[in-house]
């Protein structure tokens, strides 16, 4: 069984992608379910992350703090202003324009921490970050949503940051809470979560596809186009940012992921609570959890070659 896990994870990308393709030429596939379970879908995903989170890992937060910082002032500068910048550069449609806000303004996804593990980055910094982003996200992402989009729509902030509250922080408190009081129940689930975790994902991505698929076919390539230059640029501009002020590599890599792969899942969630009048606006977020989880996998291969080439070149060095 455990294998077989591992399987799933380690394929992760490519099972959101035969899923998305999937739903998107089959509807019927998985239009069976209804968009109310994304919640639940992303609540449970959320339960996980408290399942594996410990005390020791809010410690890295108190005891890194300049790291931290730094990695979440990109995380909720860089994506926003990308997203911004890429709907008013290709002239989206109102509607596609808000998903992609949307995507841009949620905290970093749970993904990140096993990319980053992949790509041989340092894992503590990538699993602080995820969790300060997601504990600031029912502030921040209501806040930035309304300042990049309120412009087109109208923005219900409080609904927002309830919803958030509701599918991100309370399934991860009552996550924590399951750790400390079951401690063995605990820790016979957690090496079945990243698999558990990857088959939610696609499943929320199947949903959203095929709820949307004759309007994904007619305007799917623009949007296309702009998630993967949102994605990369992400990847691009945090690991820049991370040389600029001089991170060691490993740092320089987990911030790059983690700037680069967002909670897209919450992204669509929130356009369908929130923005049922713009059936458009769950697209970017299922586009991106298809595009991310490839290019996450690509990217760590890339950073572990790097990483491991830097590793020789400062062992002939020394």
């Amino acid at each position: 069984m455990k294998k077989v896990c591992d399987f799933i994870a380690k394929w992760m990308g490519l099972m959101v992608l035969l899923v998305a393709v999937v739903s998107l030429f089959w509807p019927s596939s998985f239009l069976w379910i209804d968009t109310w379970a994304i919640n639940p879908m992303l609540g449970l995903i959320m339960f996980g992350m408290g399942l594996t989170l410990s005390p020791h890992d809010f410690k890295i937060v108190l005891s890194r703090p300049r790291d931290i910082l730094i990695g979440c002032l990109a995380q909720f500068t860089v994506m926003p202003l990308l997203a911004w910048g890429l709907t008013y550069a290709f002239s989206l449609p109102k509607e596609l324009a808000l998903g992609v806000i949307l995507v841009g303004c949620c905290p970093g996804g749970t993904a990140s921490n096993v990319i980053t593990y992949l790509a041989k980055g340092d894992l503590a910094l990538s699993v602080g970050m995820t969790a300060t982003s997601t504990l600031l996200a029912p502030i921040l992402t209501p806040l930035l949503v309304w300042l990049m989009a309120g412009t087109m729509v109208d923005v219900d902030t409080i609904g927002m940051l309830k919803s958030i509250v509701y599918v991100v922080i309370a399934p991860i408190v009552i996550g924590l809470l399951c750790q400390r009081f079951l401690p063995k129940l605990t820790k016979s689930i957690v090496p079945y979560l990243p698999a558990f975790s990857s088959i939610v994902i696609a499943m929320v991505v199947g949903i959203v596809v095929s709820h949307n698929a004759d309007r994904l076919l007619v305007g799917g390539m623009l949007v296309i186009l702009v998630v993967m230059a949102h994605n990369l640029l992400g990847l691009a501009i945090g690991f820049l940012l991370g040389r600029f002020i001089r991170l060691p590599n490993p740092k320089c890599v987990a911030v790059s992921i983690e700037v680069g792969m967002q909670n897209s899942g919450l992204a669509s969630s929130l356009a369908v609570l929130h923005f049922a009048a713009y059936p458009l606006a769950t697209i970017p977020g299922a586009v991106f959890s298809v595009w991310h989880n490839i290019s996450g996998a690509l990217a760590a291969k890339f950073y572990q070659r790097l990483t491991d080439r830097n590793s020789k070149e400062e062992s002939m060095t020394n």
